[in-house]
C-alpha cells in the first residue's frame, strides 16, 4: 500500500512511525512533514490546509490510503472531498469534525443529548458576555469558539481577567474567526484524563488513557500551550470511571452524531475533568490528540493500517485493536519564547544519542545543509516506554538530557501526578 500522511507536527511522526510497522506498507509520503518524518517517509512540501494540492498528489500518486493528522484539513472537508473522488482517508467528514471546530456546536450538543459537561453560555458580543458572568461565577473558563490551536481557552481567576479574556476574543480580534463567537464555562475541579477511541460511527473501541501538560510551566503554571507532554495510563483513571465515560459520553456522543446526520468515523478525542460529580467533558476533538499519541502509539501493538481500514470500511471490532501493559512518558522539548513566540533556526544536538534509548518524535524541525534545526515552537517530544509510570519517566529524562539547542526549555515534572496518584491509592 501506498500511504499518504497530512501534518507536520509530533503527532504526525508519531503515526508514520507506526503505519510504518505495517507489512501492508510499500511506501510512505507525507506533507508537508518534518527533518525527523523524513528519515522513514517521502516528505512533500504540500501544506496541510492545501486541500485540492493534497487530492492532486494522491490521485497522481494513486494513494491507497490516506491519514490526516490536524484538525484544520478535517474542518475544511478533505474527508468529503477525497470521498467524492473515490479515495480512501481515514478521519471525520466536516460535519463530523464540528465537534471540534466549533465549541458552541459541542456544547450544544452536548446539552441536548445529556452528555455531561460544564455550564455555559454562548455569546457574539461583549456586554450580554460579561453580563453572564455574574451567573457562571467565578473562576470561569473564556474560549474562542473556533480552532486557536489549542491556545483559544483562558482560565480567568477574577472579572478582570474574564472581562479581558472577553474582550480580546470578542473584540480585539486575537484569535481571528475562530473568536467570532466566545464560549463561557463554569470552572471545574478535579484531574484532566484524556480519552480517545476508534468508531466507524456504530462501534467503539477505545484506546488506553493518557494525561497531557497543557500550561508550559512545571506545577501547571503559567500559559496554556499546544502541550508540554503526556503519559499513560492515567492511574486516577479507574475501571469504574472507564464504564461511565463509555456509556455516558463516548456512546451517547456517537449515537447524537448520527442522530444529528454527522456520522463519525475516524479518532474521537475526549478532553475531561474528574470532578467530584463524575467525568465531564471539557472539550472534544476529531483526531488523536498532540502529544497523547506520542504515548498512546507506542503501547498499541496491533497494526494501526488494520484498524484504520476497519474504521473507514464500517467493520471496526474490538479484537482488532490489543495494547501493551507497559506505560509511556512523552517529554517535549519547547523552542526559546514558547508559547508566545517561537525562537527557529537553532541547531538541535543529540537526537541520535537519545535515539538510542527512547523514541525521538519530530514536531517543531528542519534539515539544513546536514543539521537539524529548530522550526516551530514545540521541537521535539521524547518518549519512553517502562514497565511503570516511574521508570518511564526516568528513561524519558535520562534521554532529554542528551539533547541540546539553544535556549531549549521543558517540563520537569511530566508524570508526577501519576506517580502521586499510585502513592494515595497505595
Amino acid at each position: 500500500m501506498k500511504i499518504l500522511v497530512i501534518g507536520s507536527g509530533g503527532r504526525e511522526h508519531a503515526l508514520v512511525w507506526k503505519i510504518a510497522q505495517s507489512k501492508k506498507v510499500e511506501k510512505i509520503y507525507c506533507a508537508p512533514g518534518n527533518a525527523g518524518i523524513a528519515q522513514i517517509a517521502e516528505c512533500i512540501s504540500i501544506k496541510a490546509e492545501d486541500l485540492a494540492g493534497l487530492l492532486s498528489f494522491a490521485q497522481q500518486e494513486k494513494i491507497d490510503l490516506t491519514v490526516v493528522g490536524p484538525e484544520v484539513p478535517l474542518t475544511l472537508g478533505i474527508v468529503d472531498l477525497f470521498n467524492e473522488h473515490g479515495l480512501k482517508i481515514f478521519g471525520p467528514s466536516r460535519l463530523a469534525a464540528e465537534i471540534e471546530g466549533s465549541k458552541a456546536f459541542a456544547k450544544d450538543l452536548m446539552y441536548k443529548y445529556q452528555i455531561p459537561t460544564a455550564a455555559y453560555g454562548v455569546f457574539t458580543e461583549s456586554v450580554s458576555a460579561k453580563e453572564f458572568l455574574d451567573d457562571i461565577g467565578l473562576p470561569c473558563v473564556v474560549k474562542a469558539d473556533g480552532l486557536a490551536a489549542g491556545k483559544g481557552v483562558l482560565i480567568c481567576e477574577n472579572r478582570s481577567e474574564a472581562e479581558k479574556a472577553i474582550e480580546e476574543i470578542l473584540c480585539d480580534n486575537k484569535f481571528g474567526t475562530a473568536g467570532n463567537r466566545c464560549v463561557i464555562e463554569e470552572f471545574l475541579n478535579g484531574q484532566e484524563v484524556s480519552m480517545l477511541a476508534f468508531t466507524d460511527g456504530e462501534t467503539i473501541v477505545p484506546m488506553v488513557s493518557a494525561q497531557d501538560h497543557k500550561r508550559i510551566f512545571d506545577n501547571d503554571q503559567g500559559l496554556n500551550t499546544g502541550g508540554m507532554g503526556a503519559y499513560s495510563p492515567a492511574p486516577i483513571y479507574t475501571a469504574n470511571i472507564h464504564q461511565q465515560v463509555i456509556r455516558e459520553v463516548f456512546e451517547k456522543t456517537v449515537s447524537a452524531m448520527k442522530a444529528e446526520g454527522r456520522v463519525f468515523k475516524g479518532v474521537l478525542y475526549a478532553g475531561l475533568m474528574l470532578t467530584d460529580k463524575g467525568p465531564k467533558v471539557l472539550e472534544f476533538n476529531a483526531r488523536f490528540g498532540d502529544p497523547e499519541t506520542q504515548v498512546v502509539l507506542p503501547r498499541l501493538c496491533s497494526d494501526l493500517v488494520d484498524i484504520m481500514e476497519a474504521v473507514i470500511e464500517g467493520n471496526l471490532n474490538e479484537e482488532l485493536v490489543k495494547w501493551r501493559d507497559e506505560a509511556a512518558v512523552c517529554v517535549v522539548l519547547a523552542s526559546g519564547g514558547y508559547p508566545e513566540t517561537a525562537e527557529k533556526g537553532k541547531v538541535i544536538q543529540g537526537l541520535e544519542i537519545a535515539a538510542q534509548n527512547a523514541l525521538v518524535f519530530h514536531a517543531g524541525t528542519k534539515m539544513d545543509k546536514g543539521n537539524i534545526l529548530t522550526d516551530g515552537g514545540r521541537v521535539v517530544g521524547i518518549s519512553a516506554l517502562g514497565n511503570d509510570i516511574k521508570s518511564a519517566i526516568d528513561k524519558a529524562y535520562q534521554a532529554v538530557d542528551k539533547v541540546y539547542f539553544e535556549n531549549m526549555h521543558f517540563r520537569k515534572d511530566i508524570g508526577q501526578k501519576a506517580l502521586t496518584a499510585q502513592e494515595l491509592e497505595g
